[in-house]
């Protein structure tokens, strides 16, 4: 076992008899896992709703958790409750997991994104699972008058073996609550666990398949008006007037309006979208009828000049314009020509490059990518002069409560967001201006509104992952051998670069430098920012590489990276090249990598983010001179993966979604307006499209857990172009392949 010191005291850490009798109410603070706020236990389970981030044991036996993470298909309500049950000690049988409000006083931080949900809560979750099992020995020991020493737990049950009492922790859960907090709790030993480490069944499975009201999109209420907007058709387009004598006219119509989401005063934060914060509004009574008469409003634009805000206290800018793929396709070009902003640099990589005896360059690119969650943008909002209430999807309510308070001007205490399910997030959830756009509709109408886009508002509006570029270059000596490396990426308008990743460490002579181009189309969070095109990018590079040098791809990178382990260059690499090396090893013994079947392209990549190590090989065939991917075997480092199952579904889903934009994701602009606006036209993969097998592995170790719902989808993209490379003898340097494939 592991002992940990437990910072809580009695005033923070919550215990409360139920009122019906016995039981244990353990409050605790989520990122902390000890400090919390007093509050009252509730008789009856219906009002549990209304209590956030505790343990509540009942007479009966049953554990009740709050889940305080916004979910969307990753499985946190399912895993964080399991990391609880197995330090708490009870049959999992016995667990009732419920959705948490967003309430930040007594949750801390609730925020799903970043792959850091299980392993900001491994930690907090464990501390209070072991504080809750401890303080029940201690009542049950003080009762039967024995050392505490000797009392152990099973599955919700209470053993003193010597005398052969037992009860179940229902029986000293009130007697419990009144037991002073440990100081210290012992942690259970990784090879004790029974929960973490299995595979359990979504908690919400029974109502995802009977259809039950889960969705922003199904919440309805008594005298609820359905609302839709009216954005600028281009990025750089603000709103000037409109004609809505026809559409106020249709049936079940009830206001048409214009509103700004935001005003000038206020500072705005990281996932607020600033793009379009004038814009119309139409409100009537159900779906159809607004939209139709939207379609029905007249509304005219003018191109918006430059535009300055501010943003975490931090002057930022909007340049005017109206802007196209193809003139942002020149001006990266011509900023891969010119000295970026250095990051990184090992040695002497001017001089090395200067006496190469041959120099590899590429240049790989990629565009910008919509989120496309299956569900659309959705929020309901009822704001009356005293309070607030929205219901919708959202991956980050901490970080829109602040423009919430300020844009309605009503204290954040009285703004009570409900996390709802979301159909998807990828990203796209963390930004929550579909909240304030809902939230000013409801308190201009002083009615409850349901907000709600079409897919064409969702694709059209931003958020996208931003526009890349990246120019890779190896200095080689006259012998084939290494000297030099040196990488320059950028995009519109942020550089993917990460400077201290690898092959940062592992060469003597490195150089990373970055770049960027203002731009005024909305980007953001998108799986694995950054990473999902670096990984591409590097990971390509490194094949085409390999191959100048006459080395086995896996080969050329485990030397690399034994070179990170036994004589890193530099102090910042932020990676472990041993773990690193690992996935690698696991992925090539897994696939027999050298032994392809006939007709069958292997392509291999690994790539380090999220605090995990995912390697990656792909097995093409080629049919109609169309590639398809049919295998793809993963080997991922994640620490401790606590529900395996929903760990390989998470990898499995990550690999299609990359397999799918590598081959056909893609958003081109022109003169401001996105050029496609639904699924007709936006291609992503189609079942048939999708890997016949996906066969995940696991390294075992005893590392706490890290990131699983990014780290798979980062390294894919190379893979398949590495397999491309193969089955077509010609490297793909530009996102979407497809189109690549067609013009050769």
């Amino acid at each position: 076992m592991t002992e940990v010191k437990n910072n809580t005291g009695r005033r923070s850490f919550l215990k409360a008899a139920l009122l019906a009798g016995g039981g244990m109410v353990l409050h605790f603070s989520w990122p902390a896992g000890s400090k919390a706020a007093a509050k009252k236990a509730l008789e009856t389970p219906e009002e549990w709703f209304e209590l956030n981030s505790y343990i509540k044991i009942g007479e009966n036996g049953i554990v009740s958790l709050f889940n305080p993470n916004p979910e969307f298909g990753q499985n946190v309500k399912t895993s964080l409750p399991m990391i609880l049950a197995e330090e708490l000690d009870i049959d999992w049988e016995q667990v009732v997991v419920e959705q948490a409000d967003f309430y930040p006083e007594r949750f801390g931080r609730q925020f799903t994104g970043g792959s850091q949900s299980v392993r900001g809560a491994w930690s907090p979750l464990r501390t209070a699972g072991a504080t809750a099992r401890q303080m029940l020995v201690l009542a049950a020991a003080a009762e039967w008058n024995v050392p505490a020493s000797e009392i152990s737990t099973e599955s919700g049950t209470l053993l003193h073996q010597a005398s052969g009492k037992k009860a179940g922790y229902g029986e000293f859960a009130s007697a419990a609550a009144k037991i002073p907090v440990p100081k210290e709790v012992k942690l259970k030993a990784v090879n004790d666990f029974k929960i973490v480490g299995s595979s359990r069944s979504n908690v919400e499975v029974k109502n995802i398949l009977t259809g039950k009201p889960l969705f922003g999109l199904d919440y309805k209420t008594e005298g609820m008006l359905i609302a839709m907007v009216v954005h600028p058709p281009a990025f750089g387009l603000c709103f000037k007037s409109m004609d809505d004598s026809v559409a106020k006219t249709m049936p079940g119509i009830k206001s048409i309006f214009t509103i700004d989401s935001l005003t000038e005063d206020i500072d705005q934060n990281f996932f607020d979208a600033t793009s379009f914060t004038k814009f119309a509004v139409v409100v009537g009574n159900t779906t159809w009828e607004v939209l139709q008469a939207k379609k029905a409003l007249k509304v005219e634009w003018e191109e918006e000049p430059e535009r300055t805000f501010t943003m975490g206290g931090r002057k930022a800018t909007f340049p005017a314009g109206l802007e196209s793929t193809e003139l942002h396709r020149a001006k990266m070009q011509e900023l891969t020509k010119t000295p970026g902003n250095i990051a990184r640099r090992d040695g002497d990589p001017e001089r090395a490059f200067q006496a190469a005896a041959k120099i590899l360059e590429r240049t790989y690119t990629a565009p910008f990518l919509a989120h496309n969650a299956m569900e659309p943008v959705n929020c309901f909002a009822h704001v009356t002069a005293d309070r607030a209430e929205l219901y919708g999807p959202t991956q980050a309510p901490e970080f829109i409560s602040g423009t919430l308070s300020e844009r309605l001007g009503m204290p954040k205490e009285k703004i009570l967001i409900r996390l709802a399910r979301m159909g998807g997030g990828f990203g796209r959830r963390a930004y929550g201006h579909h909240l304030i756009e809902a939230a000013v509709i409801s308190q201009y109408l002083q009615a409850p509104i349901k907000l709600v886009y079409t897919r064409e508002d969702e694709m059209t509006a931003g958020i996208y992952r931003p526009t890349y570029s990246a120019t890779y270059r190896a200095a080689l000596d006259e012998n084939n051998q290494l000297l030099a490396f040196h990488v320059k990426a950028g995009g519109i308008p942020e550089s993917p670069l990460h400077a201290n990743r690898f092959p940062a460490g592992a060469i003597d002579n490195y150089l990373a430098e970055g770049w960027q181009i203002p731009s005024n189309i909305t980007v953001g969070a998108f799986r694995a920012p950054r990473s999902n095109f670096m990984a591409a990018a590097e990971q390509s590079f490194l094949d085409e590489l390999a191959a100048e040098m006459g080395k086995d791809p896996i080969d050329f990178r485990l030397e690399l990276l034994e070179r990170a382990k036994t004589n890193p260059v530099g102090q910042r690499n932020d990676y472990d090249a041993a773990r690193y090396a690992g996935v690698l090893e696991l992925v090539r013994d897994k696939s027999n990598w050298k032994e392809t079947p006939q007709g069958v392209h292997r392509g291999v990549s690994a790539y380090f983010c999220h605090n995990s190590y995912v390697a990656e090989i792909v097995d093409l065939v080629m049919k109609d001179d169309m590639p398809k991917v049919e295998k793809v075997v993963a080997a991922i480092d994640c620490g401790i993966v606590v529900n395996k199952d929903a760990a390989i579904n998470m990898a499995e889903g990550a690999i299609v979604d990359g397999v799918g934009n590598a081959l056909y994701g893609e958003l081109p602009f022109k003169d401001g307006v996105p050029q496609k606006n639904n699924f007709t036209t936006y291609q992503l993969i189609r079942m048939n499209e999708a890997p016949k097998t996906i066969d995940v592995h696991f390294v075992q170790n005893e590392e706490a857990p890290t990131g699983m719902g990014e780290p798979p989808f980062a390294p894919v993209f190379a893979a398949v172009a590495n397999a491309l490379y193969r089955a077509t003898g010609k490297r793909f340097y530009n996102q979407p392949f497809i189109n690549e494939l067609k013009s050769s």
